[in-house]
């Protein structure tokens, strides 16, 4: 029987390099133009490592204001040359001035709380919005 229908060839995607030993992956273009990038929200709302120890010496809103400050400088060129020289734009929706606001005027505990372990207590409250949203997996990673 060679009923080779779309079914039974989409079923094979993971095992399409079985037979590739070189441990070689597929490179793949996007065609997207612009991409939505979440630079700005470890930096606001307490997601990386430092945070947690700056939050135990009581100088938390120290660092996330520091970082907040030196993002420009840091990242935010650094980025854009690589994006342009990709032939993408960017857009980051956590630099918004409206958004920066909000978690500024933020108690820092509703921002995070880091009581709670990595993964449930550092940005908080994206992790509580992405539960709600049903992004269950993607609301529990730990920063890498």
């Amino acid at each position: 029987n060679n009923n080779n229908n779309a079914d039974d060839n989409d079923n094979n995607t993971d095992n399409d390099n079985d037979n590739n030993n070189d441990n070689t992956e597929e490179q793949y273009k996007a065609r997207a133009k612009i991409l939505i990038l979440g630079m700005g929200a470890d930096e606001q709302m307490g997601g990386y490592g430092r945070h947690r120890k700056a939050a135990h010496n009581g100088t938390l809103r120290q660092e996330l204001d520091m970082d907040i400050g030196r993002l420009w400088e840091r990242n935010l060129g650094r980025d854009d040359r690589i994006l342009s020289d990709h032939g993408k734009e960017a857009r980051f929706p956590f630099l918004d001035a409206n958004v920066v606001r909000f978690l500024a005027a933020l108690p820092l505990r509703d921002n995070c709380d880091f009581s709670l372990e990595p993964g449930v207590g550092d940005k908080r409250i994206l992790r509580l919005v992405a539960h709600r949203m049903g992004l269950n997996t993607a609301g529990g990673l730990v920063k890498r």
